[in-house]
């Protein structure tokens, strides 16, 4: 009861104030836009930068950490295309939708704050080390999976794969601010304080930010299509993702920190961008934004019994 309170209640009061915030008229669906387009586009992007640029990235960056987190990512990415293929009987594309809602975790809006309020600051290391490969990783499978059923006996076309990855990353202030950070680390470039202090003030804002506006997102979102779906999207990316994570990181050895990360990051619900992939593509959009509202709410719970067990 003790983590509830302290832990998750924080940041779903924070995502409850904007839910309630929205619905009842007192900030307006634009407000909420606005304020999401300021946290992915700019406040977001700076305390990744700020993260990569100061963190030891020899330290971080361990095969095993990466590889038991993304290999149970892959897993579940699989179990969710073949459940909407054998059992729902969806097509193919609907199916890669489906399956990148399994893959995509929201490892800033959730993963970071409650990483950070249940085992501090100086924990977050192993969570910066997974998001920086985190969108290139999930839409490079994403993209070439959907270009791939797309082109089914036409014969795929690797250019026109490689140009939409890259225009998908290109775009993305988040992978560019990881690719500044990279830049400024290795490079070892001084940046002048008054530029870090700013940066520091801007990353101060993200957290809260960013939480309030996920509440007023939702108030865009119902539960609707088919709702044994989006129950199976859930099963796998509340239960069965962590839980692979756990198996993967025991077997690599992972030290408590890098566990504790691992298992956080794979334990919360499908990011926002699981509806922009639907969306892109145009396909199974209601039950990528049903997923997105139904595995929220019930991360509230499940994150709760995973952080029980955790060492």
């Amino acid at each position: 009861m003790g983590s509830l309170i302290t832990v998750i209640l924080p940041v779903f009061l924070l995502i409850g104030a904007g839910y309630a915030a929205t619905r009842f008229g007192g900030f307006s669906q634009g407000a909420v836009d606005g304020l999401m387009r300021f946290t992915q586009n700019y406040a977001f992007p700076c305390l990744l930068f700020n993260a990569v640029a100061g963190f030891d990235i020899g330290e971080q960056f361990r095969a095993p950490l990466l590889l038991s987190y993304y290999a149970a990512a892959t897993i579940s990415y699989v179990l969710g295309f073949l459940a909407a293929l054998l059992i729902f009987r969806r097509d193919l594309e609907d199916c890669v939708a489906i399956g990148f809602c399994c893959l995509f975790s929201n490892t800033l809006m959730l993963g970071l704050p409650i990483t950070e309020r249940a085992y501090g600051t100086s924990a977050l290391e192993a969570n910066f080390a997974i998001i920086a490969i985190h969108a290139p990783f999930c839409y490079t499978v994403g993209i070439a999976s959907m270009e791939a059923v797309r082109a089914r006996g036409a014969g795929l076309n690797p250019l026109r794969v490689m140009g939409q990855i890259g225009r998908q990353m290109i775009r993305n202030p988040l992978v560019i601010a990881l690719l500044l950070g990279f830049a400024v680390n290795l490079g070892r470039v001084p940046i002048p304080a008054p530029v870090m202090d700013a940066v520091t003030m801007m990353v101060a804002a993200t957290v809260p930010a960013a939480l309030f506006a996920v509440g007023g997102v939702l108030v865009q979102y119902r539960i609707e299509g088919d709702l044994r779906i989006v129950l199976v999207i859930a099963m796998i990316t509340l239960l069965i993702h962590p839980a692979l994570v756990w198996v993967f990181g025991g077997l690599a050895a992972l030290d408590t920190a890098q566990f504790r990360s691992a298992l956080i990051t794979a334990a919360v619900a499908p990011g926002i961008n699981t509806y922009v992939f639907a969306s892109l593509y145009d396909r199974a959009k209601r039950i990528a934004a049903s997923s997105v509202l139904l595995t929220t709410i019930g991360s509230i719970l499940t994150v709760w019994f995973w952080l029980s067990i955790l060492p």
